[in-house]
């Protein structure tokens, strides 16, 4: 429980919210869940914390707009879906925010700006700059320009962009939101007996067997790219919690020192 009640002093925090998190069931978008996001990060602000927001949803949104039951497989077609997606995104999270006087930013990412010293480091004083503003930067991949990113899902519905991101801007906590609990035992989808694990202190390649396959039908992340974040983040200094997004409060709960969901120690 040490570690969970350190998590109090973070100030600093990365929080990802992905696809199936801000989506019914059927794809369509889930404006209660994207107001109640709002009010909740924006609290946080005011409280005096950093929030940087990283929200996929693009394409699951774009799609929605363009009437299709399920994301697309071929690039040019998620590529479009994102770029209709990702205006509407940003217009409703502008909206919702505005309602509690906060103002937003958008950052597009691509895996090459993460990788060119040059770009990051342009990137990294953009968003220093934005929390140094009392902004609050919506982050996402730039799936519009991206080709291999979502072909192979590089970032894992934004997973490890998140991570990526935490590090750029030495975040003292990265929070994942999904639609799973955090890391098992076993998979819970298929075994009543799965146990939850309250923490890890290091992953290990038994951890990482445990990580099981993709979620929803508009979602690309499974747990795989959330160990894969939580190895980027906690080699970095960064502590990282998987928990549910189904219960936003959740994100409160961390940071009161409740065990809630998996915790991922820093090294």
């Amino acid at each position: 429980m040490e570690a969970r009640k350190k998590l109090k002093e973070c100030n600093r925090i990365v929080i990802k919210i992905g696809t199936s998190s801000l989506t019914h069931e059927n794809g369509k978008i889930y404006y209660g869940k994207m107001e109640n996001l709002a009010r909740i990060l924006a609290d946080l602000k005011n409280e005096g914390k950093e929030i940087i927001l990283v929200s996929s949803g693009a394409i699951g949104i774009g799609s929605e707009r363009l009437g299709w039951t399920q994301k697309p497989k071929q690039t040019e077609m998620k590529q479009a879906a994102a770029a209709v997606g990702q205006g509407i995104l940003m217009q409703i999270y502008e909206k919702f925010f505005n309602e509690y006087n906060q103002i937003v930013a958008q950052i597009l990412l691509t895996k090459d700006v993460l990788e060119d010293s040059v770009k990051k480091n342009n990137a990294q004083n953009t968003l220093r700059q934005l929390l140094k503003m009392g902004v609050i930067p919506i982050v996402n991949e730039n799936d519009t320009v991206a080709t291999e990113e979502i072909e192979e899902s590089v970032f894992g519905d934004n997973d490890t962009l998140s991570a990526m991101v935490s590090v750029l801007i030495d975040a003292d906590l990265l929070i994942i939101l999904s639609d799973i609990d955090g890391l098992y035992t076993k998979n819970p989808r298929d075994y009543s007996d799965a146990v939850l694990i309250d923490t890890v202190d290091e992953i290990t390649s038994e951890i990482e067997e445990l990580a099981g396959g993709k979620g929803s039908n508009f979602g690309t992340g499974g747990m795989i790219t959330k160990i894969c974040a939580a190895k980027i983040a906690n080699s970095n200094g960064v502590d990282m919690v998987i928990a549910n997004g189904e219960d936003l409060m959740n994100i409160n709960r961390i940071l009161e020192g409740e065990k809630v969901g998996t915790l991922f120690k820093k090294h």
